[in-house]
């Protein structure tokens, strides 16, 4: 009989490099997809508040419906990574709903509109979250921005009902 005493080490080594690379791009993929639900779920609460109207009554300001949002999001997510953008338009065609492109002022802060709209204007609101991605492992990378970061956005598009 032959000495095969290295031969399981050997097999576990080949093996155990992809197994493991696997294990962790599935982990990491199912937590970019649990906080994007967690973010569309913030967004559909954000969003009540003014498909009701209540925010354009009470002349609710960015920062509010900002805080207003975050009180939706979990507790593993940060509030000053979202990114709120409000516009409003007469028709269901004039809305842009092209990914949206981050711009940055002078102090380095996220540029957005808020334009919540008016009776029977057609709203887009678009909660975007900008999530920070470890490198995965064999070049497995879901960033989308630079230096590890992914931009996640959840778009919620309405008509109205102030009345």
């Amino acid at each position: 009989m032959a000495d095969k005493s290295g031969a399981t080490i050997v097999e576990f080594a080949i093996v155990s490099i992809p197994f493991f690379a696997l294990l962790i791009a599935i982990l990491q993929t199912s937590l970019v997809f649990f906080a994007q639900q967690a973010l569309d779920t913030a967004s559909e609460k954000a969003v009540r508040i003014l498909v009701t109207g209540s925010a354009q009554k009470s002349g609710m300001t960015a920062a509010q419906f900002k805080t207003q949002a975050c009180t939706s999001l979990p507790t593993f997510m940060q509030c000053a990574n979202l990114i709120v953008d409000v516009q409003s338009a007469a028709q269901f065609s004039s809305i842009d709903t092209s990914t949206p492109t981050i711009t940055y002022d002078s102090s380095g802060k996220p540029v957005s509109a808020f334009d919540p709209g008016d009776s029977s204007e057609i709203t887009i609101v678009r909660l975007m979250y900008i999530w920070n991605v470890a490198p995965g492992p064999l070049g497995f990378d879901l960033s989308t921005l630079s230096r590890g970061k992914r931009l996640m956005v959840s778009t919620q598009v309405f008509k109205s009902e102030i009345s």
